[in-house]
């Protein structure tokens, strides 16, 4: 019997010992969030002790890898289409779809180019623009918007042989920042990062010339660890968190967190 009763409370000390332990998730984020989610997840492991493990890439290659397995606890797409995707197919827990936010494109040229950013996506037609970056617009919501709105002032025809496809927004950006390209149609919420925001300069495309790059993420029902998931999903919904979101740019509807 004692034997018994030491195990007893040699395994409750195990399990209380297991639940303060702090805990990591893993996430797949959208190339656009990379500056902001890394703000986000250091505010969440103050707050929490819990740490996040994010990997940035393209949301299309992202619910690929998902689809076939991919390890991941929670994914932030950079459109709606591809989380609802794998809640239709049963890949996410029930009821933790939600619409964080919404992105803007922007065309960005680094400080020395002379090009004139005033006439807005016009630019891209000036003689000395050779190369010009976009993502690609199979798997990178970006490059969707960054065709859409090119189409939208027909223009695209005339300029998409000079394209310099990014497998994601970030090495989008960073075609531009290096001088691979001349002009690059970019997040702004990677405008706005340290790691452009004094390197160049650029100008908001309207937003009435492409769909809404509207943004959600969704908890996966494979996730070892739902239980940090969902605080982190929850976490994302704060007020806090939301004027973090809309200090890189992103639009945060008034009534998200509902």
């Amino acid at each position: 019997m004692r034997v018994r009763r030491f195990a007893l409370i040699v395994a409750a000390i195990s399990f209380i010992s297991n639940l303060c332990v702090a805990q990591e998730i893993s996430v797949a984020a959208a190339a656009d969030l990379q500056f902001a989610m890394q703000d986000i997840a250091a505010r969440f492991q103050k707050e929490t002790g819990n740490t996040v493990k994010a990997t940035y890439g393209s949301s299309g290659n992202f619910l690929q890898q998902i689809q076939n397995g991919a390890p991941f606890d929670v994914f932030f797409s950079a459109n709606l289409d591809y989380a609802k995707k794998l809640e239709a197919a049963g890949l996410t827990e029930p009821g933790s779809y939600y619409e964080y936010a919404k992105g803007r494109i922007v065309i960005w040229v680094s400080s020395d180019s002379k090009l004139d950013l005033t006439s807005g996506t016009k630019v891209l037609l000036d003689p000395s623009v050779k190369k010009i970056a976009i993502a690609n617009p199979l798997h990178a919501p970006y490059g969707q918007a960054a065709v859409a709105a090119l189409q939208h002032e027909n223009i695209y025809d005339k300029v998409k042989d000079k394209f310099v496809l990014g497998e994601n927004i970030s090495q989008t950006a960073s075609f531009v920042v290096s001088g691979a390209a001349d002009i690059g149609i970019v997040a702004l919420s990677l405008a706005l990062s340290p790691n452009m925001k004094d390197k160049g300069r650029y100008a908001e495309v309207p937003t009435t010339e492409y769909p809404p790059i509207e943004q959600a993420c969704v908890i996966l029902r494979s996730s070892k660890s739902k239980n940090v998931a969902e605080q982190f999903v929850m976490f994302v919904k704060t007020p806090v968190i939301r004027d973090v979101l809309g200090s890189y740019g992103f639009d945060v509807p008034a009534d998200s967190g509902k």
